[in-house]
């Protein structure tokens, strides 16, 4: 008989209810921590649904965490991951006493600075990230060369690069030189270093690379 909708594995239960990350839950379901309806639960992938089960941690009752969405504004040089092997600073030194465990909404890479949401919310940051509904994205952009009005074309227009097609859905050119070009680039599906990818494609390489608004929410 196949599972009732809603039900997903107690690791990520726990991290649906805002209070481990998916490894964190796990560690804490192997050590015996864990804790359904009354019984100790020591497999991860436990079937459960999380608004209805009566799930405890410790001597405390896992309970569903309001929504929490954070609008950070990264510096270049931090990871956007929970802990990074080299040493090298993550977003998550830069939050203190949230009390509930968030994840990022995407990524953005270590030299890119901006905007980066991080949320307790799955459903929604499923909903924004999905190609499908094309939330725009727009960043800040500084290239090596002059950005012509004919390579502006072809990067709305689309390029290939790695099978894939990279294009801008919208991009105005704020100042272009011989030297550098600053533009404004908007994107609806953040495709792996989308921008950095296609300004390279047309001979461009980017040299400064920020986000200001994701889904209509921007850095103030």
């Amino acid at each position: 008989m196949g599972l009732r909708k809603g039900h997903v594995s107690l690791e990520r239960a726990l991290s649906k209810l805002g209070l481990a990350s998916r490894t964190q839950a796990r560690a804490l379901i192997l050590a015996g921590e864990v804790m359904v309806n009354g019984r100790t639960v020591r497999d991860p992938g436990f079937k459960v649904v999380p608004e209805r089960a009566k799930i405890t941690i410790g001597d405390t009752r896992a309970k569903l965490a309001a929504p929490l969405t954070i609008l950070l504004n990264k510096p270049r040089g931090v990871v956007t991951t929970r802990s990074d092997e080299k040493g090298r600073p993550t977003v998550y030194s830069l939050l203190t006493g949230l009390g509930v465990h968030v994840i990022p909404v995407g990524r953005l890479d270590l030299a890119t600075s901006g905007l980066l949401l991080l949320t307790n919310d799955t459903q929604f940051s499923a909903w924004i990230t999905d190609p499908v509904n094309k939330v725009p994205r727009s960043y800040v952009v500084t290239v090596r060369g002059e950005v012509t009005g004919e390579v502006a074309e072809k990067l709305r227009a689309g390029i290939r690069d790695e099978g894939e097609l990279l294009h801008a859905s919208a991009l105005a050119v704020r100042k272009s030189s011989g030297r550098e070009s600053h533009l404004v680039i908007e994107l609806v599906e953040g495709k792996n270093r989308e921008i950095r990818r296609l300004m390279l494609a047309a001979g461009h390489e980017v040299t400064r690379l920020k986000r200001i608004s994701f889904g209509g929410l921007g850095l103030g």
